[in-house]
């Protein structure tokens, strides 16, 4: 609960009361200036608390941010790492295939060969 929240159900209370007060004694006055009271109270209060919510969505976001940034860094660096191992592994296969060109020409060839056949269509 903070400070306008505070005032402004006092304020309405206050109000409530000279309203009650004016209606006893009969004057006007008093329930003029507690209906005034109960509006102005009521008006602070829930401006206290949309401030209330406000902060807490404020914080819940930097929460948020927070969050996503750790998870994004962690992500950021598992892909430097799979991108590393992704080029070690290349550059080994690459030097394989120029050091045994037969070898690769056939393991090509029969790739070529089973990806055909797995997707011809039916007659």
């Amino acid at each position: 609960m903070n400070r306008d929240q505070f005032e402004g159900g006092v304020r309405h209370l206050k109000g409530r009361g000279q309203t009650a007060f004016g209606a006893v004694t009969g004057r006007v006055r008093p329930q003029a200036e507690g209906a005034l009271n109960q509006v102005v109270g009521g008006a602070q209060y829930a401006y206290g608390r949309g401030r209330e919510v406000a902060e807490d969505l404020s914080h819940d976001g930097r929460a948020l941010a927070g969050e996503i940034e750790k998870r994004g860094r962690h992500a950021y660096a598992r892909g430097r790492e799979v991108y590393g191992e992704a080029r070690h592994r290349g550059g080994k296969a690459l030097r394989r295939a120029e050091s045994h060109p037969t070898e690769s020409l056939l393991a090509v060839a029969g790739l070529a060969f089973a990806a055909g056949w797995l997707l011809k269509g039916r007659r």
